[in-house]
């Protein structure tokens, strides 16, 4: 008889996995701003947050969230919520804009699709053994910015365009540690690596034919350095499998370095292609205009969320956001505070039926924010109802690894059409393929 031999088992499908999601997360982020909004021209752009698609299907409630479904879920906004982990969970995801601008009598539609986040987290603990914590890592977008307006003008009779036009986004990649230091309760904390390029972009074009060539100035914001995030969760049990969660999650005005570069080059417009675009001639101007350290916005959030094992869940958030120490460019106002709330849950109709509709998580929420943008004197508004499903795939490996597909949709409107601003009226949608994998198993062979 051989003696027992303990080794650890790892799914290849879900290798093939991490490896594929790096990959197309990476050059996701490498692409062009996917966001709509002329509100993203303030501050970092149009901020997107940590959260995955079930919980932007609650409204964004968070902070206190550490089961759904009755099982530890993947909760990047607060990292306590790591310690919970007894799976291997892997979460993938998709993004998708549908943005409505509205200005006076004037309208226009715009969309965009692009991959939004790719996220893993494990268990440290051991079936027998100390209870350790648990970890995640992951990539996702934290900022994009994307305007576009121009008007007519003329000079001595020579008509010409002006545009001005922003582009770009800031991403993270983080890691991050939860554990539970005695029973119910847990913390944890993510330090991320803030990357990106915002680009601020003036352009003068003249008609064809007239003999001048077009200028275009170019400022680009390069924002790197290292943020650190924290929460803090107590779960109490109530009996009947009902637990009601307290949650706290922050960060301190974290200081990046922002790099600004101005090129001022000459171009021509290229009427061949269906496309018209600049073609640059020469450069007239490269100056470095400003290399500094900038913080980031204070930010403090508490909730709590009710649940009954995997029948459901309903909870709260209220989120706080300090940007009056950002540091604006030169010229712009400066910003306020970010205050906003947020209710939602999930329900399951049915854990044990047969029908496919009462084992689906349907989720639903509302969230309100009074944002820290204030333009002619108006404070800018941003509000949703949001939607969402969790869709459940049929288990594999005799239970081991079980599956969900997360939609969810906010419908929302920010600004307003008072004092000359613009209303924007959009529809998110974010598609997540999650995984829970027994992943470390300890297999005896004789």
């Amino acid at each position: 008889m051989l003696r027992p031999l303990k080794l650890f088992y790892a799914n290849p499908h879900i290798l093939i996995l991490v490896g594929i999601g790096l990959l197309f997360s990476v050059n996701a982020h490498a692409q062009s701003s996917s966001s709509h909004s002329p509100y993203s021209q303030f501050g970092l752009g149009q901020m997107r947050g940590d959260l995955l698609p079930q919980m932007r299907a609650m409204g964004g409630i968070s902070t206190a969230v550490r089961l759904q479904g009755g099982l530890p879920t993947l909760n990047i906004s607060n990292p306590a919520s790591y310690s919970g982990f007894n799976r291997t969970i892997l979460d993938a995801g998709l993004y998708g804009n549908i943005t409505q601008l509205e200005k006076g009598s004037l309208a226009g539609n715009t969309a965009d699709f692009a991959f939004s986040h790719f996220a893993f987290g494990f268990s440290l603990n051991r079936t027998n053994g100390p209870k350790v914590g648990g970890i995640s890592f992951g990539l996702m977008p934290y900022s994009d910015v994307g305007y576009h307006t121009n008007a007519s003008r003329q000079i001595d009779n020579t008509p010409y365009t002006t545009s001005l036009v922003g582009e770009g986004g800031l991403n993270k990649a983080y890691v991050g540690y939860g554990v539970s230091p005695f029973k119910n309760f847990s913390v944890g904390a993510n330090v991320g690596f803030l990357f990106g390029n915002l680009y601020n972009k003036s352009v003068i074009e003249f008609p064809q034919g007239h003999g001048f060539y077009n200028t275009s100035q170019t400022n680009t914001r390069r924002v790197t350095g290292l943020t650190v995030d924290y929460g803090a969760q107590y779960l109490l049990p109530l009996g009947n499998r009902t637990n009601i969660t307290i949650g706290y999650s922050g960060s301190l005005n974290n200081a990046v370095n922002s790099q600004v570069t101005s090129m001022v080059t000459r171009t021509q417009t290229d009427y061949s292609s269906d496309v018209t675009e600049q073609v640059p001639i020469d450069t007239s101007s490269t100056n470095l205009l400003s290399d500094r350290k900038i913080n980031l916005p204070l930010r403090h959030n508490v909730g709590f969320t009710l649940s009954k094992g995997i029948n459901w869940m309903v909870g709260a958030d209220f989120n706080y956001a300090d940007w009056s120490n950002f540091q604006t460019m030169q010229g712009e106002d400066k910003l306020g505070k970010n205050i906003g709330i947020a209710v939602g849950g999930q329900i399951k109709p049915d854990p044990t039926s047969l029908n496919y509709l009462k084992v689906v998580d349907y989720r639903l929420g509302f969230r309100y924010n009074k944002t820290h943008m204030t333009v002619n004197n108006e404070r800018i508004n941003d509000m949703a109802v949001t939607v969402g499903f969790g869709l459940p795939l049929p288990e594999s490996g005799f239970g081991r690894t079980f599956s969900n597909i997360n939609i969810s949709a906010e419908f929302g409107q920010q600004g307003t059409l008072n004092n000359n601003l613009i209303r924007e009226r959009y529809i998110n949608i974010h598609f997540g393929f999650t995984i829970n994998d027994a992943w470390f198993i300890r297999r005896s062979y004789d």
